[in-house]
């Protein structure tokens, strides 16, 4: 890895695949990077679906879901590791220490003890366990808090679900870029949360001011 590819950090950016990358799970792909450092980079992808929605996923783990808005919302497939495992990517859920104590007694129903205990969390610290806070105002939470508290009608406002993960390796990110299968952009909440799964790469493309019909095997990134 040279010097200047050390100094790259993708987190909180789309990485969206080149038509050369034909992976058969990264082929057409937008990756949110979540992570990324000189141990590697960490990231969900936004725009493959698997077969489950949202209310097959809280069935499953015997849990009503108590969030019309989410029900009918498809669960991602998130990355080739950890397909056992969910990830719940949302808007931060942190603020002043009573906003936590009412979000996570509203979604719990902890006993009154616990309540009186959960006054003390400190400033900006996130309302869930097993959270990741991300730059650009988002979290990852992979505690089953954060589905308990969806199951409640509570919770964070904009959800994406995935089953599984994407991983790097130390250098391995950078020499893909250097072999221009990546785009990269600084990542717009919009295209995770608020544009249909099936739109997303080219909402994605457009932040770059491209369409996929303009790019060739032969285009460089950005």
């Amino acid at each position: 890895m040279t010097a200047d590819s050390a100094s790259i950090n993708l987190t909180h950016h789309f990485l969206i695949a080149m038509p050369s990358l034909e992976d058969a799970t990264f082929a057409k792909s937008v990756v949110y990077v979540c992570e990324h450092n000189k141990r590697g980079a960490l990231g969900l992808l936004i725009n493959k679906p698997s077969d489950l929605s949202m209310e097959d996923l809280f069935d499953k783990v015997d849990l009503p879901l108590h969030r019309e808005d989410l029900r009918n919302a498809p669960v991602l497939q998130g990355g080739p590791v950890h397909t056992e495992r969910g990830f719940v990517l949302h808007d931060a859920m942190w603020g002043d220490a009573q906003a936590a104590s009412e979000e996570i007694a509203k979604a719990a129903h902890v006993a009154s003890q616990e309540a009186e205990a959960l006054s003390h969390v400190s400033d900006k610290e996130s309302v869930y366990a097993s959270t990741m806070r991300i730059p650009g105002g988002l979290e990852m939470t992979t505690s089953k808090d954060v589905l308990e508290a969806l199951s409640m009608g509570a919770g964070p406002k904009r959800v994406l679900i995935s089953l599984g993960y994407s991983a790097w390796g130390e250098g391995q990110l950078e020499s893909e870029l250097a072999e221009n299968s990546w785009l990269t952009v600084v990542a717009d909440p919009a295209v995770i949360f608020d544009t249909p799964v099936a739109q997303r790469y080219e909402r994605a493309m457009a932040l770059l001011g491209l369409a996929s019909w303009m790019l060739s095997t032969e285009v460089g990134h950005s």
